[in-house]
């Protein structure tokens, strides 16, 4: 086989599955022509093939040069003169047709090395069930050949996309995406998108159920609605600015848990009392909420501790719809009536500043939630179960929660309580084609490190966790995608059986992706500094071999940088559009 135009050297060196070749003096050339075909001999990333019987082994190239050459082999006679060097990894071993990850047998010293041909390459990624998987793209290596990834380990083995601004992140999402809404018979497929920046609109706009504040129904959007009784009391607490100490916290949730008590006895489905608490997904009045722990901060007595004195001032009452405070005559100086309650809590301040925030216009999307609205009595219009079917029900395989008109200072409390309503929601359906073990669902976090940070313990760092380590027993993948791995919370990344690499050029960024992929293919992260716009390396549970990959072209998005070029040349500008801009601030409407 040495006659091979393929041969290219031998094996001297076996530790564990690396393996360290000698390349031969005699080949020809290291830009060999087989079949037609240029190839170039040790490009890292590229193949190596050791027949070995009846089994092929495989092996990806992650050095070249006097550095692979084994220690222990430098000092004998001639090792390193004149000679050329490569190490592999074995990855994987073919028998007959089939190829498999992972190796039973191991080559020994002397054993033949050769290039892997575009015909190898052809069964080692053709090899997927057309069925089970999707097409992102090309491989780099052998021009024609689709990139393909298997469906079932990407979603539920977890995934990473990861790269630098520029590197053509954005459309590597929409690629996979498109992929998987355009694909016949996936007739149930359920992707939840979180786009804290609006881009996916526009790209995926044929696939997808966009929802935001302020939507265009004209365009097919429907209005973001979150509401803040479904959330847990924690983060219900934390939508409000100001501070509570843990005895004043303890008390609200107190009155949180009366008020859902008496709301689920107005409910369609009347719910168990006794398995109600205060992070029970059940409706209730906050303005009620409020207007009755306000009441009691304010209350005087003209007689100490005594409630039916109060000096309810009756000729201008309080209105908990208007969130109008009662009024009462103020408490008198050195011990004279009125007296103060001596009960209260010291609270007023927090109150005052939660009345602003339901007043807040921003903050409709969680406080005035259409028929989701609860009455001042608790009762609903619609319930919960029509706004989950309306996020993960529809007919389009794509639903897009655009975040980009939400406040930054609760983009990561949002994000995190969105994730856990629909969590929650899957888990306790596991048993019904509703839940996540017979309807699975994708949730795909965009800027994924800047509600994700290490060290963080916000619900979004808790939730994703918890999905990152249990959703895939009950049917929910995760696709995280971040310009930043560095900044992202280390046990999530670790969780993620497949990373889709593109071009990193931050050393401590490219750090975490070598920390994420298995150890025997750490040497290719040095890859991704050179790696073209728009090609990424594919690593992990969803594709058999490690592929470098030319990710196919999505429609245009708001993530394609304007050409200055281009735009520079144009006319004046128009004097109206600076009045119409300001309008759209203030409206909060582009």
């Amino acid at each position: 086989m040495s006659n091979s135009a393929s041969y290219i050297g031998k094996v001297r060196s076996v530790t564990g599955s690396t393996l360290a070749i000698e390349l031969d003096a005699n080949i020809g050339s290291t830009l060999p022509i087989i079949d037609g075909i240029l190839y170039r001999v040790g490009q890292i990333g590229s193949f190596v093939k050791i027949p070995f019987g009846y089994v092929d082994l495989f092996g990806v190239v992650t050095q070249a040069g006097s550095d692979a050459i084994p220690e222990k082999l430098i000092d004998q006679e001639g090792i390193g003169t004149g000679s050329r060097w490569i190490k592999a990894t074995l990855i994987g071993e073919r028998t007959g047709k089939e190829f498999e990850r992972g190796v039973v047998q191991f080559p020994i010293a002397d054993d033949e090395v050769h290039l892997v041909t575009s015909k190898d390459l052809k069964l080692i990624y053709g090899g997927f069930d057309e069925k089970k998987s999707i097409v992102v793209g090309q491989v780099s290596a052998s021009e024609g050949l689709a990139a393909r990834v298997d469906l079932d380990r990407l979603i539920n083995r977890h995934c990473a996309i990861l790269g630098s601004t520029g590197s053509g992140k954005s459309n590597a999402v929409s690629v996979v995406l498109e992929a998987i809404a355009t694909k016949e018979g996936l007739n149930n497929s359920r992707i939840l998108l979180i786009d804290p920046h609006g881009e996916y609109g526009k790209i995926l706009k044929y696939h997808s159920q966009i929802f935001k504040v302020g939507a265009d129904t004209a365009k097919g959007e429907k209005e973001l609605y979150i509401p803040f009784w479904a959330m847990t009391f924690h983060e219900f607490i934390n939508s409000f600015p100001g501070k509570l100490n843990e005895k004043q916290e303890e008390y609200i949730r107190e009155k949180v848990l009366e008020k859902k008590i008496e709301s689920s006895k107005k409910l369609a489905t009347i719910s168990k009392e006794e398995a109600i608490t205060a992070d029970s997904p059940i409706p209730f009045s906050i303005k009620k909420l409020w207007f009755e722990l306000d009441d009691f901060e304010r209350q005087t007595f003209m007689q100490r501790a005594q409630p039916e004195t109060n000096t309810l001032d009756k000729t201008d009452p309080g209105d908990a719809e208007a969130l109008k405070s009662n009024k009462y005559t103020p408490a008198g100086n050195g011990g004279a009536a009125p007296f103060m309650n001596n009960s209260a809590q010291g609270i007023l301040g927090f109150l005052n500043l939660m009345r602003n925030r339901l007043l807040d216009h921003r903050y409709r999307f969680l406080y005035k939630l259409g028929d989701l609205t609860p009455n001042l009595d608790g009762k609903i219009a619609s319930d919960l179960d029509i706004l989950i079917k309306e996020w993960i029900g529809a007919e389009k395989p794509i639903t897009i929660l655009d975040l980009s008109s939400i406040p930054s200072e609760v983009t990561s409390s949002i994000s995190g309580s969105v994730l856990s309503i629909i969590y929650e929601f899957i888990y306790w359906g596991q048993d019904l084609d509703v839940g996540g073990r017979q309807t699975p669902i994708l949730f795909v976090l965009e800027e994924a490190h800047s509600y994700l940070k290490a060290g963080e313990k916000s619900i979004s760092s808790r939730i994703v966790q918890k999905i990152a380590k249990e959703g895939r027993k009950y049917g929910a993948g995760l696709l995280l995608v971040t310009q930043r791995p560095s900044e992202l919370d280390e046990t999530v990344l670790s969780q993620c059986g497949s990373v889709i690499a593109l071009r990193m050029t931050n050393s401590n960024d490219r750090g975490h992706i070598r920390s994420a992929v298995e150890d025997s293919l750490s040497d290719l992260v040095e890859l991704l500094p050179s790696l073209r716009t728009g090609e990424g390396l594919v690593m992990g549970e969803c594709v058999k071999l490690p592929m470098r990959t030319k990710f196919s072209k999505a429609r245009e998005s708001k993530s394609t940088d304007p050409l200055v070029s281009e735009q520079w040349v144009k006319g004046p500008l128009t004097d109206s559009n600076y009045q119409k801009v300001i309008v759209g601030w203030r409206n909060n409407e582009f």
